[in-house]
């Protein structure tokens, strides 16, 4: 891989490799300033989970709420050719650079369809605030034909397998950490929503209370699941600058034809 070099050198190839170690500092940075606080450089003795919680907090995390993101991590990493994994590789098949390709990433991941699927989800739930209010939201808002974040998905027609790690880890941390209602909220809106309109919780649905529960502020949920994904990204760009190709689909034109040009002063 090292002779792929970016830009034929090995000095910037490692610099963009650091990009998996840097955003995770970067989003607990701004964390940490937004609230008026000096940002804490990470440990060398800690990992890349447990080293994000204790930049965001200032102290070192319990090893079950450490091990817990880094599950996250390591289910968020890659998921085939994703909006924002495609994002990336269109920049790079046109040999812009690394900290380019990984921004369009970011951009398309932003978007709640994507990425800010979870944060919907959570803000969701905040709205909602109780289990016994959870029936009578989600109803009326099925009724209105709102959507649901947080299902469905494109590839899979059945439950996302990374759903079922993550059930299971949303119970167990929401449970230690004495915030059982934002797991039991999730499993009731499942329940209602594959009994109503059979569709299934995708990844990003228990990723909301798993964040939650570890201390994570919602509006943050997108930046930390870029800081999984970005490993994922650079593994894609790699792999396109191997064998590159200019990715450029074709479109047809369906409009109508033979149309006259109209002055700009004389259109409607």
């Amino acid at each position: 891989m090292t002779s792929l070099g970016w830009r034929g050198s090995p000095q910037r190839f490692l610099s963009d490799r650091l990009l998996a170690a840097q955003l995770p500092t970067i989003v607990a940075a701004y964390a940490r300033l937004r609230q008026g606080k000096d940002p804490i450089p990470p440990r060398d003795d800690l990992g890349q989970a447990a080293n994000y919680l204790y930049m965001q907090t200032g102290e070192v995390p319990d090893p079950d709420n450490a091990r817990a993101l880094d599950v996250y991590y390591i289910l968020l990493t890659d998921h085939e050719m994703n909006a924002s994994t495609f994002a990336a590789r269109v920049t790079t098949g046109t040999l812009s650079d690394m900290t380019s390709a990984i921004t369009s990433a970011i951009g398309t991941l932003k978007g709640p369809l994507h990425g800010g699927a979870n944060q919907a989800a959570m803000e969701m739930m905040l709205e909602i605030g109780a289990l016994d209010k959870v029936e009578g939201y989600i109803r009326q808002a099925l009724a209105e034909k709102k959507r649901i974040m947080g299902f469905g998905h494109r590839v899979y027609k059945t439950e996302d397998p990374r759903t079922t790690v993550l059930r299971r880890l949303s119970k167990r941390l929401c449970e230690n950490v004495g915030a059982s209602k934002w797991y039991q909220m999730s499993q009731r809106i499942e329940d209602l929503m594959i009994q109503e309109k059979g569709i299934n919780a995708n990844v990003d649905f228990y990723l909301a209370s798993v964040l939650y529960a570890l201390g994570i502020p919602p509006d943050l949920f997108t930046p930390v699941f870029a800081c999984s994904r970005v490993v994922g990204w650079t593994a894609h760009v790699l792999e396109q600058l191997a064998d590159n190709r200019l990715i450029r689909p074709r479109a047809e034109y369906v409009g109508a034809m033979n149309l006259k040009y109209v002055p700009i002063e004389e259109r409607q």
